[in-house]
Order: C-alpha cells, then sequence, then structure tokens
C-alpha cells in the first residue's frame, strides 16, 4: 500500500474560496505542492485533497462543499472530510464559513471566532460511533479554546473587525430561515447563523484534532427585519468577497503561530468518552 503523504494543519474551504492555494497567496507559501484522491471507511471526500507548504508547515485544503460547489450543506460527506484529514495526520482544523448576523452589532464584514453551537439540523450522520463500541464525546467546549486566542490576536495584528466568542445556530438547509425562525434565535442571544459547522465541528472532536471554527459575516439574517436596513445581493457578494480575501490573510497569520506541539485536551477527548 503506497504511503500516503502527511499534513499537520487542515483547512476546511467555502464558498468562493477554492483558490486558496494558488498563485495568488503569499510569498512563504511555496507554490501547489501535490492534488490526491482518497477514499475513506465513509467514502470519497467532497474533493480531491490539495497539499503545500505555508511558512513551512504542512497544510491539506479541502474545500467542502466540492470544487464545483456540488454539495448542498445537508449532503456535504462530512465523516469522510474529518477521516481524510485524520488519515494524512491533521491535528489541527481550521473552518471558516459565511454566515448571518443575529445581532445588530454584528455587522457584516466582521468576523466572529465561535466557541459554542446549537444544532438545529437532521439527518445527518453526527458520529463515528455507531456502535458496538459507545462513545459519549464531550460537548461543553467543542471548538479549541488555544486556537482561539490565536485567532482572535491575528485578527486584532491584521486589524479585522472581530468578536471574540459566538454561539452558531446551524440549520439544515438549504433553504434560508424564516423571518420568524431568525427572531426566534435573535431574541435567545445567539450571534449567527450557519449550514455547516454541525457535525463537522463534534466529528473533529471524535478524531481528538484542534478545531477553529471562524464566522464570516456576510449579511443581518431575516430575523433583523426591521432593526437594521435590508441588504441588496449586490451588498452581499461585495461583502463575500471581502471576507474571503481577509479571511486568506487571517488564516496565513495563523498558521504561523500554531504551536508545533498540540497541548489542549483537545487531543485527549476521547479520555473517559467510552464506554
Amino acid at each position: 500500500m503506497k504511503k500516503l503523504p502527511t499534513a499537520e494543519i487542515g483547512i476546511f474551504g467555502g464558498s468562493g474560496f477554492y483558490s486558496f492555494l494558488t498563485r495568488d497567496h503569499p510569498r512563504d507559501a511555496e507554490p501547489l505542492v501535490q492534488k490526491i484522491n482518497l477514499t475513506t471507511p465513509y467514502g470519497k471526500p467532497s474533493a480531491p485533497v490539495t497539499l503545500a507548504k505555508i511558512s513551512g508547515r504542512k497544510v491539506a485544503f479541502l474545500p467542502r462543499h466540492g470544487e464545483k460547489h456540488q454539495f448542498p450543506p445537508h449532503k456535504i460527506p462530512f465523516k469522510a472530510n474529518i477521516e481524510a484529514f485524520k488519515m494524512l495526520g491533521v491535528k489541527y482544523i481550521i473552518s471558516p464559513c459565511s454566515a448571518g448576523s443575529l445581532k445588530k452589532e454584528v455587522k457584516p464584514g466582521s468576523f466572529v471566532i465561535l466557541d459554542q453551537f446549537l444544532d438545529r439540523t437532521h439527518g445527518r450522520d453526527d458520529t463515528f460511533y455507531h456502535g458496538p463500541e459507545v462513545v459519549h464525546i464531550g460537548g461543553a467546549k467543542p471548538y479549541c479554546p488555544d486556537l482561539q486566542k490565536i485567532a482572535i490576536k491575528a485578527c486584532q495584528t491584521l486589524k479585522i473587525p472581530v468578536h471574540k466568542s459566538g454561539t452558531a445556530v446551524v440549520i439544515n438547509g438549504p433553504r434560508f430561515s424564516t423571518t420568524s425562525e431568525s427572531a426566534y434565535f435573535s431574541k435567545l442571544g445567539f450571534e449567527v447563523i450557519n449550514m455547516t459547522q454541525y457535525p463537522e465541528v463534534i466529528l473533529a472532536r471524535e478524531k481528538e484534532m484542534c478545531f477553529l471554527g471562524i464566522a464570516l459575516i456576510t449579511d443581518f439574517d431575516a430575523g433583523l427585519a426591521g432593526k437594521v436596513k435590508p441588504v441588496e445581493l449586490k451588498e452581499v457578494l461585495e461583502v463575500f468577497a471581502k471576507n474571503n480575501e481577509k479571511s486568506k490573510k487571517l488564516i496565513f497569520e495563523i498558521i504561523k503561530n500554531l504551536p508545533q506541539k498540540v497541548d489542549c485536551s483537545c487531543s485527549t477527548a476521547l479520555t473517559g468518552a467510552k464506554i
């Protein structure tokens, strides 16, 4: 069996993020190294994995929706994607995602470093453990606190407007929320709404990988109607493009500051979780 290449950092890309490891990246990123096709016990991931080096660190990039955005949120092969990174030896996962704002103070163009989620999805295969081995993974702190600190500092260095914490309400999609649903989430005090953070984050935890979720705010969600000026599609697309560019710079800054050795509880998440 041919030996697989390795990577220590995995990056999930979303819409408009597919050019991350192309010629437009910073000078300290080496040219494209290789693209590999993987098959996992859970099927094929969303796309071939692209491998490169950034600041001397081995990085694997995978567009979660596929290279042609062919996978809607509820059909993303989340388990295969996470397993593909695990097969390559990934220790850190950086997961930027587009999101809508549920609060007036969380404005389009700003970033939210996620520390919690509220799962409102259904029908998604959200565990690697269906028996006979039983695992109750701890979910109190699903996102890596060490990576959160590094991301916050990186945002401050780059002068990117950032909210240091936030909860993502993860809806199933592919439809957006009704005004009533969105207003409900807003009244409960949550910050952002998204379709892909779950089960991505919890599956990574089952594989004992550190996970960083960065919500890139593109617009105000429907529940804020009447409280903020409604955005137009043109404005959303403009923010979208700017967010992708900022997130690329942010991720390169984060990579430069990642510790060589994992020293947090994420790497021992299964300890005491197995029955």
